[in-house]
């Protein structure tokens, strides 16, 4: 079994830990076992989390597909990192991905950093000896017609 260090909520880190103190869980033990020390049936986990959803969510966003898996919170962690303008290649280390798996999946998902990502590039392209127009019209992403992205094949 393989083990990864991965950030988490402080309050979660919280509950685990106590979790794991209350149980008394060794290295190695399972954080949450079945009725017999085993691996938690699929089944019990997902009547679990359906009736954690239900429990804590408006009605319709129970219906809806938010969260609807266990699983649907790694790719929300995920995507979440990537919008807060973690490294990809951080993010991929955390999830256990190669860089390229994550960008594959989850490029099209970032969403919000473009008015930042401008400054920050029109801030280092700054010539030594000044700008040479202080024109707002003729900055670079003012200038540029925007086209749709090019097919791959």
């Amino acid at each position: 079994m393989t083990t990864r260090t991965v950030p988490g909520h402080p309050a979660l880190t919280r509950i685990l830990r106590q979790h794991i103190e209350d149980e008394q869980l060794q290295p190695g033990d399972l954080l949450f076992q079945g009725e017999s020390g085993g691996i938690l049936a699929g089944s019990v986990i997902r009547r679990a989390w359906r009736g954690a959803r239900k429990a804590v969510l408006p009605p319709h966003v129970f219906e809806s597909p938010t969260g609807r898996r266990v699983y649907d919170n790694r790719n929300t962690r995920l995507t979440k990192w990537l919008d807060d303008g973690i490294p990809p290649a951080q993010v991929a280390e955390w999830a256990g991905n190669g860089v390229a798996v994550l960008l594959a999946t989850y490029a099209r998902c970032v969403d919000g950093q473009l008015p930042d990502l401008k400054r920050r590039l029109e801030a280092a392209g700054d010539l030594p000896w000044g700008r040479l127009s202080t024109d707002p019209a003729t900055r670079n992403f003012d200038t540029c017609p925007t086209r749709p992205p090019a097919k791959t094949r």
